[in-house]
């Protein structure tokens, strides 16, 4: 199975350059949790999450009109293209801890987004062509949430 046949479109983007209360409406507007940042020519160039602006927020103390998205994005960002295998991209997902992925097209600009959920959803369709899909669901979801090295424990 390939990215394209799962990949939800179309993908909601911010310019790098945009206020944080850009994505902030985008993410409201289309319910979802995580935006594609792009610069001026359309070139993915990172990712947004509502985590990340909440947090901009909290530790700048300044409201969303005032932080600019490129302070808070996640970058480098991981990508894929509409012909890669879905299997491949869970396990990027996984070694990289990421609940989404943004599809690119062959200039790099985003054309869709595959979500854990997107997979999830998959899996348990009657008649998903994905192998093993609700165990692989589980496992993905048990590696992208699992405490990374670089965070500190709770003493």
């Amino acid at each position: 199975m390939r990215v394209h046949e799962l990949m939800s479109q179309p993908v909601s983007v911010c310019d790098v350059n945009d206020a944080l209360v850009r994505p902030a409406m985008l993410m409201w507007e289309n319910d979802c949790g995580a935006i594609a940042v792009v610069r001026d020519d359309g070139v993915l160039v990172g990712m947004i999450t509502d985590r990340d602006i909440c947090m901009a927020a909290y530790t700048q103390g300044r409201n969303l009109e005032d932080i600019l998205v490129n302070v808070a994005m996640a970058y480098p960002v991981i990508s894929t293209t509409a012909d890669q295998d879905v299997h491949e991209v869970e396990a990027l997902m996984a070694v990289h801890q990421v609940h989404r992925m943004p599809v690119v097209d062959a200039d790099g600009k985003p054309i869709g987004m595959l979500s854990l959920t997107d997979l999830a959803r998959a899996s348990v369709e009657a008649r998903s062509p994905i192998k093993d899909g609700v165990a692989r669901v589980a496992h993905l979801l048990a590696a992208v949430t699992s405490p990374r090295l670089h965070r500190r424990k709770a003493a």
